[in-house]
């Protein structure tokens, strides 16, 4: 027994040894070792120097340094050699090479030790900003609980089966994307939407994964696993945009193609002129464009990593960079200006001893039987204002483009257009006219109810603008779009009237698709930046042609997520502008680094051939603003959310 409980802890230890092996053979872990390794040598190096008994040690310990940290980057510079790359690697290799054989021991291994630091600090920046995305993967829980043969069982989440019933307790994350079957509560859905305000979820409802349940119990349908998920696609996405580079990057790195060679010839000619070796050398050194080669990406990234945080999907920094540049917005009337459900707004009474109750009964009576759109505003209004259940008819007939017939309780309802009396053969008196006129100046949908062969009332829906669109609306202006133009295929006067409450002043009603697309291309040939909001799906062809497309609502929409540019996790149109805002705060700070590597370079090439600065102290200023520009980009990690605007009552209402 004692002999086994001696042993015990060996497989333990060598378990940790392997895990540390593991982990070393990764970049990260080589990086951070040679790092070690570098400053070790550096240390024991400087103090060799100030023990006489060590002092013949000294130039040996710091040429280790140097070939220590200078190893990788040599391989670096010899990779690009092969692919006819000038990088910035092999400024470096030439220089502590060469101090290396002119004696000068210690500035090799300070500009190899510092430029290991530099690169082992942006990796570790970068690092951090996409680990604000790939964080989202943790917000799923690691089981799920699941209804199999009658019992629960708890299981990864990933080999949940599509179809399966899932539990979600008060406090737990929902492991699945999926549809409420049985349960109520509030959900928090802000990993997925960006929105803090918790959502109550019932019967029917829709749930994505890493979400959590306040309090309640839910029993889930689940349509989406695994890597099928929301949550999953949207850091999929993510983790896509962040490789893809701007335009702004790109240039950069052209230039950074012919730098490098002009700085080689630079320290050549500068060599032959003065005869001073140190000089060519420390030219190379000081030359180095790190910190303008990471302005852009480490901005691009932190910028993307803030927009996913927010709700807003933006899909590579092509798109960051352009959506800052829109003067021209397109917005779709349906499902983007308004709320892409009619809800009942008016009801009036049209004979004698008939209240408005009695005509919503009625006309709820004879569409409890249809399947028609605007038959769920009406339902959903009788609901609300009757409360009782609205009975079936006993039959119903539907006609096709102008209403619907229905019998019930020995009366026949006539439920429709002014066409469906005509058909009937009912009249339609003047006060009636005058309340339909009415209503349709007003951009409603107004349909006549007829009990028994005879007018009785009228009940109107619409779809009403979003609450917060007007506020939106001005917020572009203020923001530098210069025009907002509605494109809808609804008709004339119902765009003309939400246009009004929301303050478009730009309408282009009855469009199909392919005038949507004409329009764009239009203006695109103008030489305007366009963007175009949609849902994803009706709006596809024009969302594709525009300069930036932009999807609503994209949570759990394959098609959105594959199709914008942009996508909006959550119905809020106030992520447009946010998204403008965050777009030019990156394009912003993209420009202050570079404005700071140039200057830094500029000084410190200066400062060499005025004989103020040396290679080793060239190159701690150089990585200085490295830092500098890293310490900058992150700032848009940290920028507060915007406020939000005040939401507007709808005039429709």
């Amino acid at each position: 027994m004692t002999g086994v409980a001696a042993s015990a802890p060996l497989p333990r230890a060598t378990g940790a040894a392997a895990r540390r092996w593991q982990r070393l053979r990764t970049p990260a872990g080589r990086r951070s070792a040679v790092l070690a390794g570098s400053a070790v040598l550096l240390v024991a190096g400087l103090l060799a120097g100030r023990i006489p008994s060590l002092a013949a040690a000294q130039q040996a310990l710091l040429a280790a340094a140097a070939i220590v940290a200078g190893a990788d980057i040599a391989r670096r510079a010899f990779d690009g050699l092969l692919r006819r790359q000038f990088t910035i690697d092999l400024l470096v290799t030439i220089a502590a090479v060469g101090a290396l054989v002119i004696g000068e021991a210690w500035e090799a291994a300070a500009v190899t030790f510092l430029f290991v630091f530099g690169a082992w600090l942006e990796a570790r920046t970068l690092d951090r900003t996409r680990d604000a995305l790939s964080g989202l993967l943790e917000l799923a829980p690691v089981s799920a609980l699941v209804v199999r043969d009658g019992a629960t069982v708890a299981i990864d989440p990933a080999e949940v089966r599509l179809g399966e019933t899932v539990l979600v307790r008060p406090g737990d994350r929902v492991p699945v994307d999926g549809i409420v079957r049985d349960g109520r509560s509030t959900i928090d859905e802000s990993a997925i939407t960006g929105e803090s305000v918790p959502v109550e979820k019932k019967a029917g409802d829709g749930v994505y994964a890493g979400t959590v349940s306040a309090d309640g119990m839910l029993r889930v349908e689940a349509t989406g696993v695994g890597s099928d998920t929301t949550l999953a696609r949207i850091v999929h996405r993510v983790e896509q945009a962040q490789e893809a580079k701007a335009p702004v990057q790109q240039t950069i790195e052209r230039f950074a193609g012919w730098y490098t060679p002009s700085i080689i010839v630079l320290a050549v000619v500068a060599g032959l002129l003065t005869g001073d070796v140190a000089l060519a050398l420390t030219l190379l050194v000081i030359g180095c464009p790190g910190a303008m080669v990471i302005a852009t990406p480490v901005a691009i990234v932190a910028g993307i990593g803030r927009a996913a945080r927010r709700g807003i999907l933006i899909k590579g920094g092509e798109h960051l960079e352009t959506i800052g540049r829109v003067r021209t917005l397109a917005l779709d009337k349906t499902g983007t200006l308004t709320r892409g459900k009619p809800v009942l707004t008016d009801i009036v009474s049209l004979a004698a001893g008939t209240s408005d109750d009695e005509v919503l009964r009625w006309a709820a009576i004879a569409e409890s039987g249809s399947a028609h759109p605007l038959a769920r505003a009406v339902l959903d209004g009788a609901a609300a204002r009757l409360g009782g259940r609205v009975p079936q008819p006993e039959r119903g007939e539907a006609i096709p483009g102008h209403g619907i017939r229905a019998w019930w309780g020995g009366h026949e309802i006539d439920v429709g257009t002014p066409k469906l009396l005509e058909k009937r053969a009912i009249a339609l008196d003047e006060p009636a006219r005058n309340a339909l006129a009415l209503l349709q100046d007003e951009g409603k949908t107004a349909m006549t109810v007829a009990l028994d062969g005879a007018v009785v009332g009228i009940v109107a829906v619409s779809d009403l603008p979003r609450s917060e669109a007007a506020a939106v609306v001005a917020e572009l202006g203020c923001i530098g779009v210069e025009r907002v133009a509605m494109l809808t295929g609804d008709n004339p006067r119902t765009a003309a009237r939400v246009a009004g409450v929301v303050g478009v002043n730009e309408v282009h009603a009855s469009l199909l698709p392919e005038d949507k697309l004409r329009w764009i291309e239009a203006a695109q040939a103008r030489g305007e930046v366009v963007a175009m909001v949609g849902d994803g799906i009706n709006d596809a062809p024009a969302l594709a042609i525009a300069d930036v497309g932009i999807a609503m609502g994209a949570a759990g929409s394959d098609i959105a997520l594959e199709t914008a540019d942009i996508a909006l996790m959550t119905d809020q149109l106030e992520r447009i502008p946010e998204a403008l805002r965050i777009s030019r705060a990156t394009v912003r700070v993209i420009r202050q680094n570079l404005a700071i590597a140039l200057l830094t370079v500029a000084a410190l090439l200066a400062g060499v051939l005025a004989g103020h600065v040396d290679m080793a102290g060239g190159m701690l200023v150089h990585q200085g603003s490295v830092l500098v520009v890293i310490l900058n980009a992150m700032r848009l990690l940290r920028g507060r959310a915007p406020a939000q605007q005040p939401r507007l009552a709808p005039a429709l209402q």
